[in-house]
């Protein structure tokens, strides 16, 4: 009995010292605390949305410049248009020279041409002032629902004077100024109604994304 007291007594001793030697940052829990402490999550970089926005303000620049360059043509074909038209004949004065005033429908080619100049030279305008404070004359969603339909106008406009100068050409005296002019002027037309009508498809799509999402 006296050596299984003994025997007894020494394991409990054991145990004690065991116990004393463990100290609370010894133990398992304190020693993933530490671990999360030195090792902490990472946190988001604010650098990921930054690039993100700019990408998406990227995308949004690109776009705004595309239109730009695409109403810059409208502008200087329209231009051409409705200059060539109304430029003084270079023919001798002692041979008169008809002039688009005596052919409605060349009136029409210039009046058409002239509109979209003056429509084209206010979009311009107004997307000149966006580059540098958006939102001005013109609210953006009202911008886009005034575009999409007058878009649409012009371009049926200059297809029209188009459809309708083809004959008139050639009832105007071949070799004179003026039926050379009509030539270039309903080139020109036929290609701002090119040029418009892609202007036409882009408002159209910015519109519907508008009202989609």
């Amino acid at each position: 009995m006296e050596k299984i007291e003994e025997a007894v007594k020494d394991e409990r001793e054991f145990v004690l010292a065991i116990a004393r030697r463990i100290t609370p940052a010894d133990s398992p829990v304190a020693f993933n605390s530490q671990i999360q402490q030195q090792q902490p999550f990472p946190t988001p970089s604010p650098f990921s949305f930054s690039v993100a926005s700019t990408g998406w303000s990227s995308r949004s620049s690109i776009h705004h410049h595309s239109t730009l360059l695409l109403r810059f043509s409208v502008l200087l074909f329209s231009f051409i248009s409705a200059l060539i038209l109304a430029a003084p004949s270079t023919k001798k004065k002692h041979q008169p020279s008809p002039s688009f005033t005596d052919y409605p429908e060349l009136i029409y080619c210039f009046i058409v041409a002239s509109i979209a100049f003056l429509y084209t030279a206010l979009q311009l305008f107004k997307g000149v002032c966006d580059i540098a404070h958006r939102g001005i004359l013109i609210s953006d969603m009202a911008l886009d629902y005034v575009s999409f339909f007058l878009d649409q106008l012009v371009g049926y406009l200059l297809v029209s004077s188009a459809s309708v100068a083809v004959p008139i050409i050639g009832l105007v005296e071949r070799g004179t100024p003026l039926r050379k002019g009509a030539v270039v002027s309903t080139s020109m037309a036929f290609a701002t109604f090119i040029v418009m009508a892609v202007c036409a498809i882009l408002s159209g799509y910015k519109l519907c994304k508008r009202i989609g999402w």
